[in-house]
């Protein structure tokens, strides 16, 4: 295979060549940035932008995107909450649509409500999103229709607002909890006074509860205004179509006669350092984080200003790896950790560090963070590292480019997206693969370093110290503890760092290559099964989806119940612990300086009755990724060092986690379906890693993985199989297939019978969260499977349109399950609804009574329409997905399923999906006789 440096030499080399066919030169790095040729964007009269590109992945589908330059930001005082309820009534009534009927036609088309559907607000900006397929006419043009009543024909009747307040208030109530209240107390420090600290999008509860019509439709009418929108239009369509229907649906808008100003509040500089802790006896673990002096900042528009954002990208990529390094120690300062340049809000962005703290508190965090930024600051990065992010960043616009005709069409909704947000450019993919292949190699160490110390904070530099965490019997630190330690930590003399040398593989030399002895093919899914002399099965699935990816898996039975009860944790972290090692003499930060510029990632898994190893790479790397897998599977490393380092950073994350009332709620389920069983996995307790033995769990994935025996290996995607073969014979058929235990082993373990009713007191905020569980035996097979999802998706569309949009009880929620066939064949359907504590009756109610409806009626042939197109839409996506087809043919191997069954003639298998199919399914596996229930209501009535 060609090397990197050769193929990248290849590239610069036929770009010149381009450029002096055309007589041109390179362009002037004071040339302005140009527009990718792929994209159509225009402007109407009125001030509308918008955006148009054929893109045929995924085929026959269209991405809809209304953007509006508005959102909780621009709210008057009493409209706080105002730009986000806007949103929701834009689902609400509008000139061509009713009340629901809007969410009812397109999901008739498959276009699912909440999945698909859907729309968001932040400070800035709100995004109304719509998938449509394209297969008929009428559908598309009505796509277009449905923005432009977004845009300007929203309704507002006084009774569908009265309606929609207490589905708004409900989400309100859904994000409270600790994060929300620290972050009231954080926000004004953090925005230093300006606009941004009291207009979060989702409101206030006073006035989303008493606001005026008049109020809203104010909102509306301000802002809803072409020279504040964009429309774009990305997917399987003709782009002549597209444009004359944008000008047809939203050249007739019109800008008031008197219009407010677009006005983008500035954050204040900050004068003086400042700390802040805020505690909170429900927060989820510590977490330090120093801001350092927001400046405004606008996206690069010319060459100079694109190749000044690759040096900053190089010194960034290095600066985290150096934070990720520091996680290595056997008492890290931290559990996670990471500084960076990045965005605050819109035209801001600013210097930060933060920390999830271990038991060792703020001090050490403080520490490692600011002293690591000292030492790049006063000694800056080293010529290896620079290289080793070089090849890395080369490596990713590499892969961006090999896949820019396969490349999905919501990647560039989001580019086109930042372009109208942000004035982020838009050369395309193949100019920016051309500038970083003529920039980055030239790109010196002295640049970057010097680069890295006019953006990283200085002694001068105002910042903010925050600590939010839980509230401790040993008082957190005071705020002038923490700036005092920030002081102290920047005046600790730090040394230049020391770089070693790393070997150019993982593996010394091959292993002694086995042989293929036997091939056969399937011309119905288009695979070839080999059998290698060692035993061991490989499928081919060779796929034209992609043109550079390729996926490996390897599966079989087993597990983690194969051992005793004595070895529950070392089974249950055997894997995680191995990979946290590395292989042979390497730990995993020399593994990625080894392997630098590739793009390979190999993981293993010791499930409780499966085993699996995952592997992704790029065609270039295929051989890589294979002895990254030999590697892993045959040579686990054993470090006293990294191992203590997991087991701290696992028990004390593990800790953090404790205090969540969602934790206790969760544990709470757990028991009520099987007792104090610890065979049943539930969160991880601090006291579970003391009882992880490094030799034992060591000895453990030896065992298993040590041998080949019985695996069956899956490669899907863009692998020429003639250069695979002798490959896979090198590096899967080396491998040594010992007999090893192959069947899972059974436990026992079943759900409790009966009726079931538990009450969990957790938690400040007045908001409960219900779970009901729905468990039994079951006859497995793929027609079955189907049956029950079509229940419960047809019972999530009954939830949405009587709870929430009829009722107003809730937000969100609903059901989810399925049929699994190991240990044995059984079902479990899991019913989530969270809602107001005054509301957990009727929400039970209301939610058994759409059950019981579904049970005794079925469903409406309008619903179980719905739920057929849906399912037809995503399948006909599906088909072209790699990772699709590697979870069909796993399955294979694990549950006996039928890939052709999922694959060939599934449009039939849903049309002949009858009414009483489902219902039968609801009667059969909806039990009032056998489920649990449990409720959590805040600790104080």
């Amino acid at each position: 295979m060609k090397s990197l440096s050769l193929r990248l030499t290849a590239v610069v080399a036929l770009f010149s060549c381009a450029l002096l066919a055309r007589g041109a030169e390179a362009p002037a790095l004071s040339d302005p940035l140009p527009l990718s040729p792929l994209v159509k964007v225009g402007k109407l009269p009125n001030g509308l932008t918008y955006y148009i590109q054929k893109n045929a992945k995924p085929a026959k589908k269209l991405e809809l995107r209304l953007v509006v330059k508005a959102g909780s930001i621009l709210e008057d005082e009493d409209q706080l909450g105002l730009a986000h309820f806007t949103e929701h009534m834009a689902f609400n009534g509008s000139t061509h649509f009713k009340r629901h009927e809007l969410i009812d036609y397109l999901q008739s088309n498959g276009v699912k409500f909440g999945r698909d559907l859907n729309a968001y607000t932040s400070f800035d900006e709100t995004v109304y999103i719509l998938p449509i397929p394209t297969d008929r006419k009428e559908v598309v043009e009505r796509g277009f229709l449905v923005l432009e009543d977004w845009a300007h024909g929203l309704k507002f009747n006084d009774a569908d607002i009265d309606s929609e307040r207490g589905i708004v208030l409900e989400e309100l109530r859904l994000g409270k909890g600790a994060s929300d209240r620290m972050n009231k107390v954080l926000y004004p420090k953090l925005f230093n006074g300006s606009r941004y600290a009291d207009r979060l999008p989702i409101g206030k509860a006073e006035v989303l509860r008493t606001f005026k019509p008049d109020a809203i439709k104010r909102f509306y009418r301000d802002w809803y205004r072409p020279d504040l929108m964009a429309v774009i239009a990305v997917g399987d369509i003709d782009p002549l179509e597209a444009e004359k229907l944008i000008k047809a649906h939203f050249g007739k808008l019109k800008n008031p006669e008197l219009a407010r100003p677009r006005v983008y509040p500035v954050i204040p500089e900050r004068t003086q350092d400042e700390a802040v802790v805020v505690t909170d006896k429900e927060a989820p673990g510590d977490v330090l984080y120093i801001r350092y002096p927001i400046e405004q900042h606008a996206e690069a528009t010319t060459l100079a200003g694109y190749r000044a954002d690759l040096v900053e990208k190089l010194y960034g990529m290095m600066l985290s790896q150096r934070m990720m390094e520091l996680t290595q120690q056997a008492d890290p300062p931290f559990i996670q950790g990471g500084s960076g340049r990045g965005k605050v809000v819109r035209g801001h962005r600013s210097f930060s560090a933060s920390a999830l703290l271990g038991k060792g508190g703020p001090v050490p965090a403080i520490n490692a963070l600011v002293q690591e930024s000292e030492r790049a600051r006063q000694y800056g990065f080293t010529a290896a590292e620079l290289e080793r992010a070089k090849k890395g960043m080369l490596s990713n616009y590499e892969r961006m480019y090999n896949e820019r005709e396969k490349s999905d069409s919501a990647v560039f909704v989001a580019e086109y997206l930042r372009n109208f947000l942000e004035g982020e450019a838009l050369p395309g993919i193949e100019n920016e693969y051309a500038y970083a292949h003529r920039f980055v190699p030239g790109i010196t160490l002295d640049e970057v370093n010097a680069a890295a110390r006019a953006a990283l904070p200085g002694p001068d530099d105002k910042k903010l110290v925050v600590l939010m965490g839980s509230e401790k019997a040993t008082p957190q630190p005071k705020p002038a503890e923490l700036l005092a330690a920030v002081e102290a930590a920047r005046k600790t003399a730090v040394t230049a760092r020391e770089e070693k040398t790393y070997a150019a593989s993982l593996l010394d030399k091959p292993p002694v290559a086995g042989s293929i002895v036997a091939e056969t093919q399937d011309k119905v899914l288009g695979t070839t099964e080999l059998t290698l002399s060692n035993g061991i099965k490989v499928v081919l699935k060779p796929t034209d989806f992609r043109n550079d990816q390729v996926l490996m898996s390897a599966v079989r039975h087993g597990g983690q119940f194969l051992y005793g009860d004595d070895d529950i944790q070392n089974a249950r972290y055997a894997a995680a612990l191995a990979a946290q090692m590395g292989v042979l003499d390497y730990s995993p930060l020399d593994m990625q300086k080894i392997l630098a510029g590739r793009s390979v990632a190999v993981s293993v898994a010791l499930g409780e009755l499966t085993e699996n190893v995952a592997g992704g790479t790029v065609n270039s790397d295929v051989e890589t990724m294979l002895q990254m897998m030999h590697a892993r599977l045959l040579h686990p490393r054993r470090d006293e060092t990294l191992f203590k380092s997991f087991i701290g950073r696992q028990r004390d994350l593990a800790q953090s986690q404790q205090a969540r009332p969602e934790a206790q709620f969760a544990n709470t389920i757990r028991e009520a379906l099987y007792g104090d069983n610890p065979r049943v996995a539930g969160l991880a307790r601090p006291q579970d890693f003391d009882k992880v033995d490094l030799d034992r769990a060591l000895r453990i994935f030896r065992e298993r993985f040590g041998s080949g025996k019985g695996w069956t290996f899956y490669f899907v995607g863009s692998f020429d199989p003639a250069k695979l073969k002798p490959l896979l014979a090198t590096y899967v058929a080396s491998l040594p297939t010992p007999d090893i235990p192959l069947a899972y082993r059974d436990l026992g373990i079943r759900p409790a019978r009966g009726v079931i009713k538990r009450e969990v007191r957790r938690g400040k905020e007045a908001k409960s969260a219900i779970s009901v569980v729905f468990t039994g035996d079951a006859t497995y097979s793929q027609p079955e499977q189907m049956r029950l999802a079509a229940a419960i998706e047809v019972l999530n569309l009954k939830l949405t349109e009587v709870l929430r949009e009829k009722l107003g009880l809730i937000y969100g929620g609903g059901a989810a399950g399925a049929i699994t066939r190991l240990p044995y064949a059984n079902y479990s359907i899991s019913l989530n609804l969270p809602c107001g504590p005054e509301n957990v009756d009727k929400v039970i109610d209301a939610a058994f009574a759409e059950i019981r409806k579904l049970q005794q009626e079925g469903p409406a042939a309008a619903d179980l329409a719905k739920v057929r197109q849906n399912w037809l839409n995503n399948h006909r996506r599906a088909l072209s997905e790699n990772g699709w087809w590697m979870g069909q043919l796993q399955a294979a191997t694990l549950y006996g399923t039928d890939p052709a069954w999922a694959a060939i003639d599934y449009d039939k298998r849903v049309a002949a999906l009858g009414a009483a199919d489902v219902q039968a399914a609801a009667r059969r596996y909806f039990d009032f006789g056998n489920y649990v229930q449990v409720v959590m209501n805040p600790e104080t009535k």
